[in-house]
């Protein structure tokens, strides 16, 4: 008999949960369709852009899934937002980016990796457009699926370069630019990890460890603030503001110190109105970096929806421009729809796929608080502004990434590392077995009952027989020292599995990405071309 009304199972919520997630992101790709055939049925080859609107669509939810994380991560896993808030103001922040400040115009061929001038006719400009679009978001969503943070940038770059070179052949690749590229793998996360180390390391030296950290913190944070009004404000004005107003670098900065005069004088009172109100515990001065980190995590994601909607909508905008004057493009405009639907689809994307990698970047790299997120969070606007100075590509992506680890190894060397805390437990554990071994030894010595000295003969040579497999690896721990482990286990402070997982996905970004691209555009040609 059928047992009505039986709670569910762990796996079938689950099984509910992505069938939700999967009709949600259907329905709007169908959306996106049937929108495209209404508003541009006079449009040449209208079923091939439906077809690339989808795309563009569905690589918009990638990104929304995958990159988008790098940003509202380090705010999760500390504590410092839950994740539905952080979807909520990541979904606002990237729309508001792409749409307010996106760009009206993008160039075509991402970063100049191919040279458009070799390739034949326009259709075969088209084919590699799509190629490289399709191509990059299945690979992006390949990665998400794995838990792997990667950047979608170098998704299209490899795109577009493996589609170009089935089209073309090896010649139309400009290989010095994809050198530079190739450059930034190292670059970006190396200048991410070092500056978010060297920031948290100043926190810990300027107020944690002082004896009176609350009094520190009314000296320190507001000047940490200012640093950060600064950065963000030549960040915001370099890359997330292009489209309103366009800033040389100089101006940026001189913009940036204004402003962190500004945001010193505003923040001065308030932080110490509100250390006035916390204990001196490192936990309550931490407490302080809440409201910064908020407003940085808020501000990186309006700069990345700015920068990185173009991954979605620049190859759909360069198709849609072709289609319409018949001509390749270098530069093509980006009608509002487009817009709208790259927008639209980083927020789908992040609100139904998202959490995965959210979780991954927050919690699974490293332990974090609110200042080492904060640290985070500020080397990220702080390097690009270097590497815009520098003239060098860098990756938002790898950046965040490699704050994360900046600081996850900061720890470990800044703090009693971990290998020796297992260490200490083990001879704990062998210093308490070899004590009561003297001791049970001593006190046989003093039995005149056979039986008794048999009994504690027997318990001696237990214990000597267990340090014997101690030798092999073979511990019996007592439950308190399990617990103990389970404890150091959890605040390990760099994860390494997951510095291997994510490393190769960086490496293989690019190859796949255009081996993937290269294949669809081969496939195209031959049933379609």
């Amino acid at each position: 008999m059928t047992v009505l009304n039986q709670p569910m199972t762990t796996t079938q919520k689950h099984s509910h949960a992505d069938f939700y997630k999967l009709a949600v992101g259907v329905f709007f790709l169908t959306g996106v369709g049937f929108y495209t055939f209404f508003d541009n049925s006079s449009t040449p080859q209208i079923a091939f852009l439906i077809f690339a609107t989808v795309v563009g669509g569905y690589m918009a939810m990638n990104i929304g899934a995958n990159d988008v994380a790098n940003n509202m991560g380090p705010a999760v896993g500390s504590k410092t937002m839950t994740l539905a808030s952080a979807i909520v103001i990541a979904a606002l922040f990237e729309s508001s980016g792409a749409l307010i400040a996106g760009g009206d115009v993008v160039n075509t061929i991402k970063k100049g990796i191919i040279e458009p001038s070799l390739i034949a006719d326009t259709q075969i400009f088209l084919w590699i457009m799509l190629s490289a679009l399709l191509g990059g978001a299945l690979w992006v969503n390949i990665a998400t699926a794995v838990g792997a943070p990667i950047s979608t940038t170098h998704s299209i770059v490899g795109g577009v370069m493996g589609a170009g070179i089935a089209s073309s052949g090896w010649e139309i690749v400009n290989w010095s630019t994809m050198a530079k590229i190739s450059a930034s793998w190292v670059i970006s996360p190396l200048l991410g990890g070092l500056i978010a180390a060297l920031f948290l390391y100043f926190i810990q030296d300027r107020i944690f460890h002082k004896e009176d950290t609350r009094e520190a913190a009314q000296k320190v944070v507001p000047f940490l603030i200012a640093i950060m009004g600064f950065a963000f404000t030549t960040y915001l004005a370099l890359k997330g503001v292009k489209k309103l107003v366009k800033f040389d670098f100089t101006t940026a900065l001189a913009v940036g110190a204004v402003l962190s005069v500004v945001t010193y004088v505003i923040s001065k009172p308030l932080i110490t109105k509100a250390a006035k109100q916390l204990s001196n515990t490192k936990q309550d001065i931490n407490k302080l970096f809440t409201i910064p980190l908020i407003f940085a995590v808020a501000l990186l994601s309006f700069a990345h929806g700015a920068n990185d909607v173009a991954n979605a909508i620049g190859p759909l905008a360069a198709i849609y421009e072709t289609l319409q004057s018949g001509l390749i493009v270098k530069k093509a405009p980006i009608p509002v729809w487009i817009m709208v639907i790259g927008a639209l689809g980083i927020a789908i994307g992040l609100a139904t796929y998202g959490p995965k990698l959210i979780k991954t970047v927050g919690s699974e790299i490293t332990e974090l608080d609110q200042a080492r997120a904060w640290s985070i969070a500020i080397s990220s606007a702080i390097v690009v502004i270097i590497a815009s100075w520098l003239g060098l590509p860098v990756s938002s992506t790898h950046i965040a990434i490699g704050g994360i680890f900046g600081v996850g190894y900061l720890r470990y060397y800044l703090y009693q590392q971990y290998e020796n805390e297992i260490e200490g437990v083990k001879a704990h554990h062998i210093k308490s077995i070899n004590e009561k071994i003297v001791k049970w030894s001593q006190k046989r010595e003093g039995l005149e009952d056979d039986n008794e000295r048999l009994r504690l003969q027997n318990r001696i040579t237990a214990k000597e027989q267990e340090l014997k497999n101690m030798n092999g690896g073979q511990i019996k721990f007592t439950k308190k020292e399990v617990k103990k482990l389970a404890k150091i286990e959890k605040k390990q402070y760099v994860r390494h599995e997951m510095l291997i997982k994510i490393v190769a996905a960086w490496l293989v970004t690019v190859p796949v990405s255009a081996f993937i691209s290269a294949m669809l555009y081969l496939a195209l040609v031959w049933n379609f071309g």
